[in-house]
């Protein structure tokens, strides 16, 4: 409760200092190019959270990214969900009015997800499941929140538990195979003439991101993150609970 009201408070002195310094209109045109607009709440933000927004929206990029890549090389996962295209489900996927907790998969988010569509017997849409998962537990890792200010605290550990939730979930992509011995999910593909570790890639990015911002929140809050060895084989989803 106190930290809304600091931040209602704060927001609305920013908003004062902004109307004083905007002035009176001339109402002449002064020749300059108009410059960028400009909001209040910004001023209640500190450097950190404008860099945990940044890197909030790459990495929702690059899973938006994922799924593309990956409806692409499995169109028989969006006809599995009974989507008319993998566009329809990818869209579904990034409505944030869902707040990734879908009807589709019976309740199930974040982890819970993501081992759903690791399942040898599941049988609906594989790419949905997993880049819900996916989604909903980085999600849960930046408290649920897709803006930041200076009253609001993010947890390094959740981040960085995250970052190893997503490489996990992509050894076991590449290594997974259904009861014919095939890959459940096509994904990265290595040929004689080229390789195609184009998932690989974009896997690394999402992992970067998530270490650098725990890193940097850690620091932060002189804090110590929790370092768990493991093998990445036998490795156990950590937990990435929300808000």
């Amino acid at each position: 409760m106190v930290r809304v009201l600091l931040l209602a408070v704060l927001t609305g002195l920013v908003t004062g200092l902004a109307a004083c310094a905007a002035g009176p209109s001339s109402g002449k045109h002064s020749g300059a190019a108009p410059g960028p607009s400009f909001s209040p709440a910004q001023l209640a933000k500190t450097d950190i959270d404008r860099v945990a927004e940044a890197h909030r929206r790459e990495i929702f990029a690059g899973l938006k990214l994922l799924a593309e890549k990956l409806y692409r090389r499995n169109p028989r996962e969006w006809r599995r969900g009974g989507w008319s295209s993998g566009d329809a489900a990818v869209a579904r996927l990034f409505d944030e009015a869902a707040a990734w907790h879908f009807t589709e998969l019976s309740g199930k988010s974040g982890v819970e997800a993501l081992q759903l569509s690791l399942r040898e017997d599941f049988r609906g849409d594989r790419v949905f499941a997993l880049i819900a998962g996916l989604g909903g537990m980085v999600h849960a890792a930046f408290n649920e929140k897709t803006e930041f200010f200076m009253t609001d605290e993010l947890d390094a550990q959740k981040l960085y538990n995250a970052a190893r939730n997503v490489e996990i979930a992509d050894w076991k992509l590449s290594q997974s195979r259904d009861a014919k011995n095939e890959p459940i999910l096509l994904s990265n593909e290595m040929n004689a003439g080229a390789a195609n570790l184009s998932f690989e890639r974009e896997f690394g990015k999402i992992i970067g991101s998530l270490d650098v911002l725990a890193a940097v929140i850690a620091e932060k809050g002189e804090r110590t993150l929790v370092k768990l060895l493991q093998s990445i084989a036998t490795a156990m989803f950590l937990p990435v609970p929300g808000r």
